[in-house]
């Protein structure tokens, strides 16, 4: 077969794996691919999907699907490649959060349903110029029309570029996008477009497209299951069932707002349930609505909650008494598959919060329409293994479902895999001589590294814990990720980090963070990456009922729920190191539970994994070879 693929020639494992994503599409079938890092597995998954849009299925759409907005960009360059080496005329739109691509002033505040709301009723007041000029008397305006023939003609082309197009058209870039979808062959967006019901539905009418004429691509597949659960997840504190009572109360709802702060009077009491030396206690889904029903009516308060946001919103951007009531709808959702939580903290503040929770423990339900309804879905990742353990928790059919492993196709002469187990973040460990000894460690492994290493902690906490004695011991300049950093900050932290590939520098990230995916540094610019610890799952009662869950579900509940998670979790962030045949590197896993069998097990063989408890040995050997 004949792809339509950016680059002269392909290797071996990417002609098998378009062969079959090809196949897969011609059958409607589910594909599921573990396909190692860097061998491209972008070019290998929309190549075919587009020859078969373009020569087979011109009323098919391909949705490639990200859990990061960074990875978009590899697609539309990838799609740009296809264009020119082919002379091919076809539309791809590129679309992030509808939030993300607004340009009203102050809505990266928001959160996502009230930005929702926000813009529904900007639009209805006919108060957004953004919106109101895509349209001239129910036709679409010259001004939109002038843009779209431009976005056409430049596709592909990333969402930044669109954004900046629109806003000087003075257009709003997420109608243009929905329009421009509606002749496009490919679409790039984040999972939540296929993933969310509500907004799929919403995408789909806008685009004028079905699901069953949509064939979904999930790059970085290991992220579906937490994101899908995340999605059938409601939350409710204190602080926002407060915040709703005196929002009710200064709209002259006396009433209201009492029985809003009664609910919080409730909530403290069933806090009560959880025991002196616990945080969180699980409820029944009557243990909630009988406190309420001492109120008054459960579906009265609710819509009286509605009523109140309803007025609220019409001035303000935001509403709380609006999340009370979208909670105590989701409350009174399924029992099968979620868990009721009521637990207590603290805020930044350092105030006492009441923290209740219904929260979804199987990512199938919400899969299950999508993988019915498509035309086909292919979900590949570079740590999509155990690939059994995805196929189970994706809901994938049985019987029409295909799974592959590819092996890594690098020489493994480039890379050096070791184990170093004289250290532990476990949380018995956890004390300031050890926080010492793995600084030494680190410091000393990467100054036998010669160019940039990054070191991969399980939390910020312990990542900060370390570095107050990194700092001392090692030479090279240190750059740390931080949590509250920025999109645009990341990606200049991550340039400045690139200067140093010379001398060598070092970057303190965090397993799971913004630097443990999406992020390539291929070649010269990385040569060591060092994963600290296990990043493990908080063992609090919704990891344990997970557990639970999955061991009555698939009898693996301690592999799916807690271990594999934080294997993968690991792996991503070694990933970061070799992304090419030609690329060489070293990574380090520093913690004495990687050779405990139930950890080790999740290692690939063709990893071939050293032990030792003195690497610097086998480092320097490495590069002097």
């Amino acid at each position: 077969m004949d792809f339509l693929f950016p680059h002269q020639e392909y290797r071996k494992i990417q002609g098998a794996f378009m062969n079959q994503v090809y196949t897969t599409l011609q059958n409607k079938g589910q594909l599921l691919v573990h396909a190692p890092t860097g061998i491209g597995k972008t070019a290998s998954a929309l190549s075919p999907a587009l020859t078969y849009v373009m020569k087979e299925n011109k009323s098919k759409t391909v949705f490639f699907l990200t859990s990061r907005n960074t990875q978009h960009l590899i697609a539309v360059e990838t799609l740009k490649k296809i264009k020119t080496k082919f002379n091919l005329n076809f539309v791809a739109v590129d679309i992030i959060g509808k939030r993300n691509m607004c340009n009203q002033p102050g809505v990266q505040t928001l959160r996502s349903g009230e930005f929702i709301e926000f813009c529904k009723d900007l639009r209805e007041k006919d108060q957004c110029q953004y919106y109101s000029n895509i349209k001239l008397k129910g036709k679409v305006s010259p001004e939109a029309t002038n843009v779209l023939k431009k976005l056409k003609e430049e596709s592909p082309m990333h969402v930044e570029e669109m954004n900046s197009i629109n806003f000087n058209a003075d257009l709003c870039s997420y109608e243009i996008a929905g329009l421009l979808g509606k002749e496009a062959q490919v679409v790039i967006g984040d999972y939540n477009y296929i993933l969310n019901p509500h907004i799929r539905d919403s995408l789909l009418k806008r685009m004028n497209k079905s699901l069953g004429d949509c064939i979904v691509i999930f790059d970085e597949g290991h992220n579906i299951p937490s994101r899908a659960r995340d999605l059938l997840t409601a939350t409710l504190t204190s602080f926002i069932i407060e915040a709703a009572a005196k929002e009710t109360t200064s709209l002259g709802y006396q009433e209201i707002g009492k029985d809003i702060l009664e609910i919080k009077a409730a909530v403290e009491r069933l806090a009560k349930k959880i025991a002196f030396d616990k945080q969180e206690v699980i409820l029944k889904k009557e243990d909630f609505m009988k406190e309420i029903e001492k109120i008054g009516n459960y579906e009265e308060i609710m819509g009286n909650c509605v009523f109140i946001a309803d007025q609220v919103l019409e001035t303000k951007k935001r509403s709380f008494t609006q999340s009370v009531s979208q909670f105590m709808e989701s409350w009174i959702g399924p029992e099968e598959g979620f868990v009721r939580i009521l637990g207590r903290g603290t805020s930044k503040m350092g105030k006492d919060v009441i923290n209740l929770s219904y929260r979804c423990l199987d990512p199938a339900i919400g899969l299950k329409g999508l993988m019915q309804e498509a035309h086909a879905v292919v979900v590949m990742s570079g740590t999509l293994t155990p690939i059994e353990m995805y196929a189970d928790l994706l809901g994938v059919d049985q019987k029409i479902a295909i799974t592959i492993e590819y092996q890594n196709p690098f020489p493994t002469e480039n890379r050096l895999n070791i184990i170093v187990p004289d250290t532990s973040t476990k949380y018995q460990s956890r004390t300031t001589m050890m926080w010492e000894a793995i600084a030494r460690k680190c410091a000393d492994i990467t100054t036998n590294i010669p160019g940039n290493s990054i070191i991969f902690f399980p939390s910020y906490a312990i990542l900060e814990n370390v570095y107050d004695f990194l700092r001392e011991k090692s030479t090279k300049t240190i750059f740390i990720e931080d949590a509250e950093l920025s999109k645009e900050q990341r990606g200049d932290l991550l340039e400045r980090f690139k200067d140093y590939k010379a001398t060598g520098a070092i970057l303190l990230g965090v397993a799971g963070g913004s630097f443990a995916e999406g992020v390539d540094l291929p070649g010269d610019l990385l040569k060591g990456v060092i994963v600290v610890g296990l990043p493990l799952a908080r063992p609090d009662l919704e990891t344990q009922e997970l557990i639970n869950y999955y061991d009555r579900r698939f009898s693996k509940g301690w592999d799916y729920g807690y271990t594999i998670p934080a294997i993968i979790k690991t792996l991503q962030s070694a990933g970061r190191c070799i992304r090419s045949e030609t690329d060489r590197g070293v990574v380090i896993f520093m913690d004495e539970r990687y050779v405990w069998q139930n950890y080790k097990k999740c290692f690939s063989p063709d990893m071939h994994m050293k032990i030792e408890k003195d690497p610097l040995p086998l480092i320097k050997d490495f590069f002097k070879n």
